[in-house]
């Protein structure tokens, strides 16, 4: 028998996307188990953030579709798929901070526009996130304008932690992060899952964070350089395959390699 544990708790299933006739993802069809770490790779511009927002429901395929535990967000009403995305919790690529609140209550946003909480509950919730992800308490009262881009980074994940969700989605994540606060931010994806049984998303370029927090990997390649009938995902497997992969264009991306990607300029300038 099949319990609900024993189900993707995401799945797409043969999804394309497009914009104006702009096809951007195709035939994508892959499932997240719940608890699993996975981290999507790829090429700029081969849709891994388009991917996360599918997740969610603020895009809507073109054809196939996206269930999340059992239920395709393009059927839900407004107000259901509102319920769900309460269940996610997104760091956005810049940390998507209100510049106008101070760090408390840009944490403290989501919990009071629910009304479910206490001023005095919601402060105890605010302050602990803000511990956790190595926030000093004089952070509170500053403004997003003062704070490093790393720091900005934390309060963003304190903000989604702290509506306590079962889905964390990081749109890459260390990006324009030195390499010790990039080793900060993978360290704390890695106490978020210690802590809580998430399951966690992440989009990133950088291969040190696909190593040190993957559970597996998903590569993308971008459809404009795919051969007639060909996969759009290159790889789907654990992080220690990746150098091994038998498609080169994989190991070529793990490594760094512009050559073959110069060859292809050369051939084909724009």
């Amino acid at each position: 028998m099949t319990t609900a544990s024993d189900q993707p708790l995401i799945s797409f299933q043969h999804l394309t996307m497009e914009f104006h006739q702009h096809r951007v993802l195709q035939d994508i069809s892959f499932d997240i188990a719940r608890g699993q770490t996975i981290t999507i790779i790829g090429e700029s511009g081969c849709g891994k953030t388009v991917l996360l927002k599918l997740m969610i429901g603020l895009l809507h395929p073109s054809t196939g579709r996206v269930t999340f535990d059992g239920h395709n967000l393009s059927e839900l009403p407004d107000r259901e798929l509102t319920q769900q995305r309460l269940r996610f919790g997104f760091l956005f690529q810049n940390a998507a901070l209100f510049d106008s609140m101070n760090v408390y209550d840009n944490v403290a946003f989501g919990l009071r526009e629910q009304r479910r909480m206490s001023e005095a509950d919601i402060r105890d919730i605010v302050r602990k996130r803000l511990q956790e992800v190595g926030l000093p308490a004089n952070a509170e009262s500053k403004k997003p304008a003062e704070l490093s881009g790393g720091m900005r980074k934390r309060v963003g994940l304190a903000r989604a932690l702290a509506l306590n969700p079962e889905v964390m989605l990081y749109d890459e994540p260390t990006t324009g992060l030195d390499p010790i606060m990039t080793d900060v931010i993978n360290e704390l994806i890695l106490q978020v899952r210690q802590r809580n049984p998430v399951t966690s998303i992440v989009v990133t370029h950088e291969m040190k964070t696909v190593f040190k927090v993957a559970d597996r990997v998903v590569m993308l390649h971008p459809l404009s350089r795919l051969n007639p009938g060909e996969s759009q995902i290159l790889y789907d497997g654990p992080p220690d395959g990746l150098k091994t992969a038998p498609d080169p264009r994989v190991q070529q991306f793990v490594e760094g390699q512009a050559r073959e990607r110069m060859l292809e300029m050369t051939a084909n300038p724009a």
